[in-house]
């Protein structure tokens, strides 16, 4: 089957200009230039697309460029015996429709010359400037010759470290892609399967990161008729089938015009049908199609403000199905794109989604950052620069994806990170707490955030705290989620091998693994979090320090508040002729009273040493332990006891019976503890006491 002769977008060009004849421009290409002041007759549609949308441009650029593709492809063939320059030109003619400017479409126009032919990077400097050289240098493969297997994974890579500097390139890849993909039917089905799918896992994703929806639909289509044929029949039976389905929206569409036109509201309502894929989807999510189901309607309007007029006269005349509604225009998707998505229903029942958004808004929908135009206008690309150039246009999700690429120096792995990383289909903006904003996919955790915010320096990360609540490292965030993240003063601290668990993105699992492979003996005796329970134990003292109004009674400070000179203290008998002292605050003494019990007087005596216990909350990490008992014997304190429980979600809570010198040192004592990397909080011992 051919895919340039049945190509899936079909049914939707209805409205438009045709779709071009390629081998009638390819036999055009071969004559040439008619005259020397002019464009070549092969270029006409080229040239009539891009003034379309560039009225003033200067053509002769892309005359120049022509002239050289020609001259240098000239004697080439496609396989499907096409001449070679109907690559170029219909690659160029992609960009000219979605709005390319004039530096994109030259460098289109020549992209394939240095790697097929004998014109070299230098003559394309010397002839077009450094910016046309580099979109073609970005776009150019890597010999096989030279890289064996690993030529297509760093033929990528080297394309993505060009986009992060220049997004155009990125741009020419996927319309060489989509003519590729729209002519793949003279292929064999092996070869034709495999760049489906590179297609799919790679090119399409990226497509949907920069914005460029015209292009991504198309690439749907095509790959959907190569990798499910039988599926793909289907839906194109069933768009048959319901070939008059556009009438239903067209009826909604009237009315939806005659309601704005009546509230004074400019606008042009159009009926956009759904392209085969997204049929595909419709049918697996609701099953039995309607008409309306087979499109949208699509309202441009002048401004933002009459976005929201729309949306207020539809949702009045009309009944809103306010599980549908969006505001993309208020909160921008990641790749640029805004709208506003709701649906309504008619006087039948019958719903229709609508898409209502500007002009303006509709290009960038459609071409992403090709719609852009050059957004390096402003930097002086005629000096060689150190570096990334500034790119406004940069999105995090590439920021990112160049950072973990640099770590990856195996190709196999950095092909398997990349399919993985772009299968990532949503992203979400967490803000940190002192200020700024994170770009992460939907499913990120605080793991991510940490890696993402302060790259190696994460490895010593003891929690986090979202939305001002503390939480554990392995809390999944939310789009609009404010995180804090904690770091431990300890630069010898790292991660935990359970990190891997949490880890989403694949910045943060480069690093983990990186650092565990770098320090094996976490992995065998990992330290993140204490062992199991454990007691330590020291010699047992007295309550020497109380004096009780009964002679002769045995006095014992109470477990469940440990009181301490100064605290304010009352005691109750218990069986055995003792006294037990409480704090007063304490719920042991609400409960005595309720009993009946008649308290003790009790007072401190001229003894300074008292024993407390402290409860000491913390996350895990490495040589914890260690440090909380370092800093208890720092400040003079004795370990009468100590229990750690085990780790839960990664915090840890330890309990220290604690004998000190003086109880004015009790403030400092506790001070000391919080200070330590980890902890977050030390309290006295405030629970019940046993009956």
């Amino acid at each position: 089957m051919s895919a340039e002769a049945t190509s899936p977008g079909a049914h939707s060009r209805k409205r438009g200009l045709p779709r071009i004849d390629l081998r009638r421009i390819g036999r055009a290409a071969l004559l040439g230039p008619a005259t020397r002041d002019r464009l070549p007759d092969a270029m006409g549609h080229v040239a009539d697309a891009h003034r379309a949308h560039y009225p003033e441009s200067d053509l002769a650029v892309l005359r120049k460029a022509y002239v050289l593709a020609e001259a240098s492809h000239r004697g080439q063939y496609r396989k499907s015996g096409d001449p070679y320059i109907t690559h170029p030109l219909a690659v160029t003619l992609i960009l000219a429709e979605l709005g390319a400017e004039t530096t994109t479409l030259t460098a289109s126009l020549l992209h394939d010359t240095v790697e097929d032919t004998d014109v070299t990077l230098d003559q394309v400097r010397a002839e077009f400037g450094d910016e046309v050289c580099y979109l073609v240098d970005g776009v150019t493969k890597l010999e096989k010759v030279d890289y064996g297997a690993a030529a297509e994974p760093e033929t990528f890579r080297k394309m993505l470290v060009a986009t992060g500097n220049d997004v155009r390139v990125m741009s020419i890849k996927l319309a060489d892609r989509l003519h590729n993909m729209r002519t793949l039917g003279v292929m064999r089905p092996e070869k034709q399967a495999r760049i489906a799918r590179v297609t799919r896992d790679v090119l399409i994703p990226l497509a949907e990161r920069l914005g460029v929806q015209a292009l991504k639909a198309e690439l749907e289509d095509l790959v959907f008729a190569i990798l499910r044929p039988e599926e793909y029949e289907e839906t194109r039976a069933l768009i048959e089938e319901n070939a008059t389905a556009g009438d239903a929206l067209a009826a909604i569409s009237e009315d939806v015009r005659k309601v704005l036109r009546d509230a004074g509201v400019s606008a042009e309502v159009l009926v956009r049908p759904r392209h085969f894929v997204s049929v595909h989807r419709s049918r697996l999510k609701r099953g039995e199609l309607r008409g309306t189901d087979f499109g949208r309607l699509l309202v441009l309007v002048g401004e933002d403000a009459d976005c929201y007029a729309v949306l207020g006269e539809l949702h009045t005349c009309f009944t809103p199905v306010i599980s549908e509604f969006k505001d993309f225009i208020a909160a921008p998707k990641f790749n640029l794109y805004q709208s506003l998505h709701t649906a309504v229903a008619g006087p039948d029942g019958a719903v229709a989604e609508v898409l209502i958004r500007t002009h303006q808004m509709h290009q960038v929908a459609e071409a992403g950052v090709v719609a852009l135009g050059n957004p390096y206008a402003a930097v002086d690309v005629t000096e060689p620069q150190e570096g990334e150039r500034a790119d406004p246009t940069r999105p995090g999700w590439l920021s990112r994806l160049l950072e973990w690429q640099q770590a990856t120096t195996d190709s196999e792995t950095f092909w398997t990170t990349l399919r993985a990383d772009l299968a990532q289909e949503r992203e979400i903006a967490v803000f940190r707490a002192e200020g700024g904003m994170l770009g992460l996919p939907a499913g990120a955790t605080c793991v991510d955030a940490a890696y993402a915010q302060h790259g190696d320096a994460a490895h010593g990360c003891l929690g986090a705290r979202v939305n001002g609540r503390l939480a554990p490292l392995s809390t999944v965030l939310g789009d609009g989620d404010t995180v804090q993240l904690l770091l431990a003063q300890d630069t010898t601290s790292g991660p935990s091998p359970e990190w891997l668990d949490h880890a989403h993105t694949p910045a943060a699992r480069i690093a983990i693994t990186g650092w565990l492979a770098a320090h094996p003996e976490a992995v065998r005796a990992p330290a993140a979090a204490p062992r199991a329970p454990s007691a330590v134990s020291a010699g047992q003292r007295g309550a020497a320090n109380v004096v009780v109004d009964l002679p002769d009674a045995a006095v014992r400070l109470a477990g469940c508040c440990t009181p301490v000179p100064p605290d304010a203290v009352t005691g109750f008998p218990v069986s055995g002729g003792a006294v037990t002292v409480h704090r007063e605050e304490c719920s042991a003494v609400a409960r005595m009273r309720a009993l009946g019990r008649a308290p003790v007087a009790v007072s401190w005596t001229d003894a300074a040493d008292c024993r407390v216990t402290l409860y000491a909350e913390s996350f895990g990490r490495p040589r914890l332990l260690a440090d909380l008992t370092e800093a208890i014997a720092t400040e003079g304190a004795a370990i009468v006891s100590a229990t750690v429980e085990p780790p839960n979600e990664q915090r840890v809570r330890h309990t220290y019976t604690l004998q000190l010198p003086d109880a004015a040192g009790l403030p400092g004592l506790m001070r000391a503890m919080r200070d330590v990397p980890g902890v977050y909080d030390v309290s006295r011992a405030q629970h019940p006491a046993a009956s």
